[in-house]
């Protein structure tokens, strides 16, 4: 079963981490913007379970390229790295996916736009992420807890708080907390 293992900061500066990761040798894989759709069921049954059922647009900002991507994420799993069943299917056209999960019963409940860059290194997936409201995040994915924890450490993050949560979670308790009503959030500077 796929499995997301990852170690997520908030950080301060990012520009710190950027050159960290070139000082490091770390090999760049690309900038998008990506567009986050999040759908359940009327009484929430996917939130209640722990699990999450995603579509994402990857406009890539190099190409202007968009791919559209659904995802399932299970339950987080004990541990200190935030760990849980994964499975992606690309799709062709974002809009009949968003039809196809509406008539199965998923009503999209919010969406989000992400400034994404990421880079390879040691093994692991280094993303640096940017979302409205809840600033800016680096996020080291690999293949087992050690190798996440090692390029962690490399990074100069060893003291910086884990955070499980996802943006998705975050990103709505900020909406309510603000009393901020829109649930589709979008940077001021994009299409």
């Amino acid at each position: 079963m796929p499995t997301e293992i990852e170690a997520k900061m908030k950080v301060s500066d990012p520009e710190v981490i950027r050159r960290r990761l070139e000082q490091r040798g770390a090999k760049p894989a690309g900038e998008r913007l990506e567009t986050n759709v999040f759908f359940d069921t009327p009484d929430r049954r996917l939130l209640g379970a722990g699990q999450g059922l995603r579509l994402r647009t990857n406009h890539a900002v190099a190409t202007g390229k968009d791919e559209y991507v659904i995802t399932f994420k299970g339950p987080l799993r004990p541990g200190d790295l935030k760990s849980r069943e994964e499975r992606e299917v690309s799709v062709e056209d974002a809009s009949d996916a968003a039809a196809l999960l509406d008539a199965l019963g998923y009503k999209q409940i919010v969406s989000f736009q992400k400034k994404r860059r990421s880079w390879k290194l040691e093994g692991c997936k280094i993303e640096l992420d940017e979302v409205p409201y809840l600033g800016t995040y680096v996020e080291v994915e690999g293949p087992d807890s050690t190798c996440v924890m090692k390029v962690r450490e490399s990074l100069g993050l060893s003291n910086e708080p884990m955070i499980k949560t996802g943006y998705v979670s975050m990103l709505v308790k900020y909406l309510e907390d603000h009393g901020i009503a829109s649930r589709t959030i979008a940077f001021p500077d994009s299409k």
